[in-house]
């Protein structure tokens, strides 16, 4: 492999080792693959074009676009126009999609789930690092600077770590950079020649065996780099272990997302079902929350963690709002009329020490809450967001909130929205499937407003409509999801509250998805308990004067509300209890399915009741592997392919022109003279053999010509004058092989339009052409790459530009190419056919030998 080949490789392997310290930042880590083959794929057509004589900037440029064409077919193949080409509605695609992996960022706690927004984070910053690595180490031979983007990476990784990256991470990411500057070390000394070492010890000493090659063992130089480099790393492990400033170094154990003592371990996500597939394999309900409360509907008593309100067509996700500080008393709920009766509770909520996450679990609406830290309030959502780190775990809160409770009659006579809300919460996506509206429309036929329009929707999916409750499909929470749901009708809490807030807003009802616990278990001594199976998702549709209300077309889970049906019981309150102080330690927290889920089905990630939250993992298996590699090399095809032509020309010219290692050529020798200085005839020099000996008459040198010399020689020429009769190919003089060498040059002279210097240029090439071919001793001729340059400035001085163009970017010569693939298949066919002639008659048949009669 040459000096760049492993540079490039060294490049590549530097920038993935980096990439493997943001492996703990999400879940699941499969996009490191994805990444690996779409870096390969950009390092190798940096590798392919540098082949060629190209400017720098070229290579960086084309390396630039080959990213932008991966990025394009992985996560914006739909906007693309033949499913690769980057343009404008793809850029904007790519913007999107960056926007909302930055809003997941800052949303969820390491790992978070794989977005489409992370994910092209994730392998945008690797291409990006990959690129700029490639270009600094190969491309212009400074693997140095090449550590600031693995910096950058590694850094980036390391910030968003709880306590930073572990010491693993820290060690492939420096030894990837030590790689690279070792490759680079090595290809530098190579370039002042061969590499020796000192003698062996013991060994003869002498100037031969002193200067003995190193015969394959590292060379002292290469050995002193590696001992420097571990050391170093020793060094950046060690010493911080034994400064208490450094909290322990890279080797010190961190607590942050460990487990607590109840072993459960620490939910570190946003909400409790970003770790569902995580912890539904535990075999018990874990406990996450505790409540007692005096609200005499305790099956209406959910527990909110916030509204997911924008669907972009991947997923839901909340709006990014502004934050304020929490004030003694809510104001009134958005949209809650005076009509509408309400009650108002208290309730006492213990959060168990293994759960954290920065939303605080509040029944909605909450009117006012007591809780110590530091917390921000989220006037549209009403929920509490943890400042500066403070999260639920072990918290104990005093709340009151609202049991509003609307009559039908309220509900079916409720005015429009207002406008600016009515145009938020019924945008959809154009990517959105046409049987979604339809479907909606099918099914509300009939209704006079928009309540029984959400009554017949929530019957639909709850009873009426076949649809089975499913924790084990993975039908995902995409535009194409719901559509698949709706065919396939299969699905838990995500996929019935994401397609019945969608029809909703198709409808022009404002909706919106909400993501918390149904109501828990009831205690013996008063308290309920909410464990992980408790987390769900349901809608929260939007009516006039009573607000934002909640629906549950979810069969088996939570419960219908009274509005819904016939009759709605009234509520009262009474005191409310104090909720029990001890909080079981259990993980994190989220959906679960009924407690007869079987084993099997929570392995697979499924027993949850639901997935979400703004916090919804998509669950799209999103573009299969296969497509990606196919549309990968096909874009690197469509991309490469026609650039074939000039690439190989380009090579063609820089082998010919390359002189081939070899012995200096033999100088001419003098005539021999006799002793009185006069020169020897040639009929004497051939009747006494002088000196140096006589051959066949005619003057023998005593060294004779070395034959590696003369085909040296010969193949140079050859190969100028095929340089310069492929030029003049390219520019339009088509070659014709039954000329001679002179005659040749004249005919290319006259069409050519050549004057001056590149005219004779030609004929002395030919003339050269013509020594090596017939004269008895040829000589060496000299100066014909600058002849060939000549030539080749002459022809491009006397064509137009379009003629130039096409001259570099489709060469007529490279249909050789072809001729020699054509020509070594016919001799690949006929030694196959000979071969199979003698497998098939082995043995000749015996003849009767001859005898004479007689």
């Amino acid at each position: 492999m040459s000096g760049r080949g492993r540079l490039a490789l060294c490049a590549f392997v530097a920038t993935l080792a980096a990439a493997t310290s943001m492996l703990p930042l999400v879940d699941p880590a499969s996009w490191i693959l994805q990444a690996a083959f779409l870096l390969a794929v950009q390092s190798g057509t940096g590798a392919l074009v540098r082949r060629a004589p190209v400017p720098r900037a070229v290579i960086v440029a084309t390396q630039a676009l080959v990213m932008l064409v991966l990025l394009t077919v992985v996560f914006a193949r739909e906007q693309a126009p033949a499913g690769v080409l980057p343009g404008p509605e793809v850029l904007q695609r790519l913007a999107e999609l960056l926007t909302a992996g930055a809003e997941d960022v800052g949303r969820y706690a390491a790992p978070a789930p794989v977005t489409d927004g992370i994910r092209l984070m994730l392998i945008g910053g690797v291409l990006l690092v990959g690129l700029v690595v490639d270009a600094l180490a190969v491309t212009f031979r400074s693997a140095a600077p090449a550590g600031l983007p693995l910096l950058a990476l590694y850094s980036v990784a390391a910030g968003l770590s709880e306590g930073g990256a572990g010491w693993l991470w820290f060690l492939l990411a420096a030894g990837g950079y030590l790689l690279l500057l070792l490759a680079e070390g090595r290809d530098r000394l190579s370039q002042w020649g061969r590499v020796f070492s000192g003698a062996t010890p013991g060994a003869p000493r002498g100037p031969a065996v002193g200067a003995a090659l190193s015969g394959g063992r590292p060379t002292a130089p290469v050995r002193t780099g590696r001992r420097i480099g571990a050391l170093a790393l020793g060094v950046s492990l060690v010493v911080p272990a034994a400064l208490p400033a450094l909290d322990g170094g890279l080797l010190s154990e961190r607590n942050g997302g460990g487990g607590g003592q109840g072993g459960g371990g620490t939910i570190s996500a946003v909400n409790p079902l970003v770790s569902l597939q995580n912890n539904l394999n535990q075999p018990e309900n874990r406990q996450v929350l505790s409540y007692r409360t005096n609200s005499n509907d305790p099956q209406g008593f959910y527990l909110r963690i916030l509204a997911l309100d924008q669907f972009n067509g991947n997923e839901w996700r909340p709006s990014t709002r502004r934050l304020s500080d929490v004030p003694k008393r809510f104001p009134q709920p958005e949209g809650l009329g005076p009509d509408v009766k309400v009650t108002e509770v208290r309730s006492n909520i213990s959060s168990s020490r293994s759960y954290r996450q920065t939303y605080l679990p509040l029944p909605y609406p909450a009117t006012e809450v007591r809780i110590g830290g530091r917390w921000r309030y989220e006037p549209t959502g009403r929920t509490l967001v943890g400042d500066g780190g403070e999260t639920t775990g072990g918290a104990q809160y005093e709340v009151s909130s609202l049991v509003v409770q609307p009559t039908a009659d309220q509900l079916a006579s409720a005015g429009p929205a207002p406008a600016a809300l009515r145009r938020e919460y019924t945008r959809v996506p154009d990517s959105l499937p046409e049987v979604v509206g339809k479907t909606a429309a099918k099914i509300t036929k009939g209704a006079a407003n928009d309540y029984e329009r959400a009554v017949k929707l929530q019957n639909y999916f709850a009873s009426n409509g076949g649809f089975v409750y499913n924790t084990s499909v993975t039908s995902g929470t995409g535009s194409a999801a719901i559509g698949r749901f709706l065919k396939e009708k299969q699905g838990f809490c995500v996929h019935f509250s994401f397609t019945m807030a969608a029809m909703s807003r198709t409808l022009g009802i404002p909706a919106r998805v909400a993501v918390g616990f149904a109501p828990g278990t009831e205690q013996a001594n008063g308290s309920v308990s909410v464990g992980l199976r408790d987390a769900h998702a349901w809608p929260e549709l939007y009516f006039e004067g009573v607000g934002w209300t909640r629906f549950e077309p979810t069969p088996t889970r939570g419960s219908v509300p009274a509005y819904t049906q016939s009759e709605a019981p009234e509520g009262d309150a009474s005191d409310p209890a104090v909720p029990e102080e001890n909080a079981s330690a259990a993980p994190t927290a989220v959906p679960a399915a009924p407690d007869e889920c079987p084993v099997q089905m929570r392995k697979q990630g499924e027993c949850g009741d639901t997935t979400a939250q703004g916090a919804v993992t998509p669950t799209d298996s999103g573009t299969p592997t296969g497509t990606v590699v196919g549309l990968s090399l096909l874009a690197v095809v469509i991309l490469v392919l026609p650039l074939l032509p000039m690439l190989w020309r380009l090579r063609a010219r820089r082998r010919r022109l390359a002189a081939p290692a070899g012995r200096a050529p033999v100088q001419e020798r003098a005539a021999p003279s006799s002793a009185d200085g006069r020169a020897v005839p040639s009929d004497a020099r051939s009747a006494a053999p002088g000196p140096e000996g006589v051959r066949g008459g005619a003057w023998a040198p005593a060294a004779p010509v070395d034959a590696a010399d003369a085909a040296g020689t010969t193949a140079r020429t050859l190969a100028a004058w095929r340089e310069i009769t492929d030029t003049a190919w390219d520019h339009g003089i088509e070659p014709d092989d039954s000329r001679t060498p002179r005659k040749a040059a004249v005919r290319m002279v006259r069409l050519g339009r050549l004057e001056f210097d590149a005219a004779d240029a030609v004929h002395r090439v030919a003339g050269a052409v013509e020594q090596v071919l017939y004269a008895p001793e040829p000589r060496p001729a000299t100066g014909l790459s600058e002849d060939v340059e000549t030539v080749r400035a002459g022809l491009r001085a006397s064509v137009g530009r379009v003629a130039r163009i096409r001259a570099v970017v489709a060469p007529r010569s490279a249909v050789r190419v072809i001729w020699a693939a054509s020509a070594r298949w016919a001799a690949f066919t006929g030694r196959c056919s000979a071969l199979w002639g003698r497998l098939r008659w082995p043995v000749r048949p015996l003849r009767r030998p001859f005898r004479p009669q007689g």
